[in-house]
């Protein structure tokens, strides 16, 4: 399900479309299975603490696989 990845202060951060995250300008970062983000290398790097749904949570580790936008607020 294609949705939306908020860090665990609330912050948007990423956005979930098919078995793909990317970041906020379109890249895109990950790859996700089940609710397992992998990086492109096939590493895992952690996962998403609400499963899959239209609004996504990071774990509080995870929370340093996306940058946090510089100067736009998304809260």
């Amino acid at each position: 399900m294609d949705g939306n990845i908020f860090n665990s202060k609330g912050v948007h951060v990423g956005v979930v479309r098919g078995e793909a995250v990317f970041g906020l300008k379109g890249q895109k970062l990950y790859d996700l299975k089940g609710s397992n983000i992998y990086k492109l290398n096939g590493d895992l790097v952690g996962h998403l603490s609400a499963g899959r749904g239209k609004e996504n949570r990071l774990d509080k580790a995870t929370d340093s696989c996306f940058r946090q936008p510089d100067s736009l607020n998304f809260q």
